[in-house]
């Protein structure tokens, strides 16, 4: 029954920092720094707006996402183990939606307040989101799903 107990706690992938919690700060640091050091560039309304909408569709990714995780009935919670992986829907396009749509939202949300930092960002963020979140997920679904996954991978991007 240990043993047992034991096997099922490492079945997940184990992530430290939650992609949700270093996109929220991604997106705090760009509006502080807009803040403290604004660029020396006017956002005129239409810019606004276009910061609106990559919001907005960063926003339509993840409900797509979750959308289609409920759907096939898959875990969506990292701390959970992983009974299937999902390759419909959205999934068939790019393999991390939910973590596209954040870096669009890192993006759109400063920006639709006139704060160009988001930009700026965008790097840290993707390469710390690869690093502590998707290499770890990837490196699970490959031990888990093994070739089914492996498969998945060759056909279909990380990001776009």
């Amino acid at each position: 029954m240990k043993s047992s107990k034991m096997t099922e706690a490492k079945d997940h992938v184990g992530i430290r920092i939650p992609a949700p919690t270093l996109t929220i700060i991604h997106i705090i640091m760009a509006i502080l720094l807009g803040w403290l050091a604004p660029l020396p560039i006017p956002a005129p309304i239409f810019i606004r707006w276009i910061g609106l909408g990559f919001a907005a569709l960063g926003f339509v990714l993840g409900v797509l996402a979750l959308i289609e995780f409920r759907r096939v009935r898959a875990a969506s919670d990292p701390k959970k183990p992983a009974t299937t992986f999902v390759t419909s829907g959205i999934y068939r396009y790019t393999r991390n939606p939910i973590y596209l749509g954040f870096v669009l939202m890192l993006i759109g949300l400063p920006l639709n307040m006139g704060i160009y930092w988001g930009f700026l960002l965008v790097w840290p963020l993707v390469t710390f989101m690869n690093n502590m979140v998707i290499k770890h997920e990837e490196s699970y679904l490959e031990r888990k799903f093994k070739e089914q996954y492996t498969d998945y991978k060759s056909h279909v991007k990380r990001w776009l």
